[in-house]
C-alpha cells in the first residue's frame, strides 16, 4: 500500500505538470482536427498551426489556449493516478525479486496495462475538453454541428447525460481511445526505459540526473504521437460529432470518410502542435513524477 501511495502522488504531480505545459499546444491541436471542410472553393479556417494560434489569440486572448482545461485538470489526480499506480503494481508482478530493475520489454507490457487501464477515465475528459475547444470553430463554420454553446465542462456533461444517452454518451469515442491509448503508453514506457538505460549505461538508472530525466521523458512523449496520431484524429472528430445528425457512423467510417476526403494528410491535422507538446509536456510529467518519487523514498 505504501508504493500504492507514492504512485498516486507522485503521478498526480507529474499530471498536473504536464497539463500546465502542454494544454496551450492541445488546444490548437484540437482546433486543427475538428475544423470542418470548406465550402468548395472557399479556404479552411486555419491555414496552420501558427494561423490557429494567431486567430486564437486575437479572438479569445491568451484564456482562449486554456479552455477545457477545466475536465482534464479535474480528473488529473484520478488519471495519472491510474496510469502510474497500474503500471508500478504491473512492474511488481514482473519483477523476478523485489527492487530487481526491468528490461525495456517488461516495460511495454507495463506500460501497455497502464494504457488500457486509463482508457476508461481518458475517454469521458477528453470528450468534455474536445468539445469545449472545438465549439467555437464548429459553430463559426455554419455547419450546424453545434447546437448550442457550452458554458463550461460540467455544461457538457449535463447536457450529454440529458440528451445524448445518459452515461454512455460520456464514453463516445472509446474504441480510439483504447486504439491510442494502449500502444501510445507501451511505446512510451519502452522508449523511457530503453533511453534511460542507455544514458545510464545498464539497467541501474537509479543515479541519472534531471537532465537526462527530462531528455529520455521528452522523447518518450514523442513516441507516443508519433506511433498513434492518426487515432487520435479519429477520436477527436467522432466525439465532437454531432449527436442528432452524426457525420461518422463510428471509427472505421470516420477513418474511411477522411481517407476520402482529405487522403491521407487528413489523418496528420495538429501533428506539428501535438508534437511539439509533447516534449515539454512529457518532460515535465516524467521529471515531476521521478523527483517527488525520490523523495517520498
Amino acid at each position: 500500500m505504501e508504493d500504492v501511495a507514492k504512485d498516486l502522488t507522485s503521478g498526480t504531480v507529474g499530471g498536473v505538470a504536464q497539463l500546465i505545459c502542454g494544454h496551450p499546444f492541445d488546444t490548437i491541436k484540437v482546433k486543427l482536427q475538428s475544423q470542418p471542410a470548406p465550402h468548395p472553393g472557399q479556404p479552411l479556417k486555419y491555414s496552420g498551426a501558427m494561423d490557429a494560434v494567431k486567430q486564437t489569440f486575437a479572438a479569445e486572448g491568451p484564456k482562449g489556449f486554456y479552455k477545457g482545461m477545466g475536465a482534464p485538470l479535474a480528473t488529473v489526480a484520478a488519471f495519472n493516478a491510474v496510469l502510474f499506480t497500474v503500471r508500478g503494481q504491473m512492474e511488481a508482478l514482473l519483477r523476478s525479486q523485489p527492487g530487481a530493475p526491468l528490461t525495456v520489454n517488461q516495460q511495454v507490457v507495463c506500460g501497455a496495462g497502464a494504457g488500457l487501464a486509463v482508457s476508461f477515465l481518458a475517454c469521458p475528459t477528453e470528450l468534455i475538453k474536445c468539445r469545449l475547444q472545438a465549439q467555437s470553430v464548429l459553430a463559426e463554420s455554419g455547419s450546424g454541428a453545434v447546437a448550442v454553446k457550452y458554458g463550461g465542462p460540467m455544461d457538457v456533461a449535463r447536457q450529454v447525460l440529458r440528451s445524448e444517452g445518459g452515461a454512455v454518451g460520456l464514453f463516445k469515442g472509446l474504441v480510439p481511445t483504447l486504439a491510442r491509448e494502449i500502444p501510445g503508453n507501451a511505446v512510451t514506457f519502452g522508449v523511457y526505459e530503453a533511453l534511460k538505460q542507455f544514458l545510464a549505461g545498464g539497467q541501474d538508472t537509479s543515479g541519472l540526473g534531471k537532465g537526462s530525466l527530462i531528455l529520455a521523458g521528452g522523447l518518450a512523449g514523442a513516441s507516443f504521437w508519433a506511433g498513434v496520431y492518426p487515432t487520435d484524429v479519429i477520436k477527436s472528430v467522432i466525439q465532437v460529432d454531432d449527436y442528432k445528425n452524426p457525420k461518422y457512423n463510428g471509427s472505421f467510417d470516420a477513418l474511411r470518410k477522411i481517407l476520402a476526403s482529405e487522403g491521407v494528410k487528413g489523418l496528420y491535422k495538429g501533428f506539428g502542435p501535438a508534437m511539439v507538446r509533447s516534449v515539454p509536456a512529457n518532460a515535465a510529467c516524467f521529471l515531476a513524477y521521478e523527483v517527488m518519487r525520490s523523495n517520498l523514498g
